[in-house]
């Protein structure tokens, strides 16, 4: 079974299976995070993961979800809807 190293802040060097960590991936897919639990002394961990860190973890299996951590805004959404109503042709808004 594959195992992952990598560090708790209290315990030192742990290893993992895939199935212990989370990574969240930002938007274009590079970089991002990755989550863990240690299993010595439980504390949740969170560590960044550069663009080598992500493709040896995604190569391992571990699960991963793209994060956005600017989220679209209610008034962006609002200003969309008056946008297209607005638009004789809605098609149009998304080309610039």
């Amino acid at each position: 079974m594959t195992t992952i190293k990598t560090t708790c802040a209290r315990c030192g060097d742990i290893h993992l299976t895939p199935d212990d960590v989370a990574l969240e991936l930002r938007p274009g897919g590079r970089e991002g995070d990755y989550r863990f639990k240690c299993p010595t002394c439980t504390e949740p961990q969170r560590r960044p993961a550069n663009s080598r860190v992500v493709s040896v973890l995604l190569a391992t299996g571990v699960a991963f979800e793209v994060v956005n951590p600017d989220p679209i805004t209610e008034s962006e959404i609002e200003a969309f809807v008056v946008a297209l109503e607005a638009e004789s042709d809605p098609f149009r808004l998304l080309a610039g």
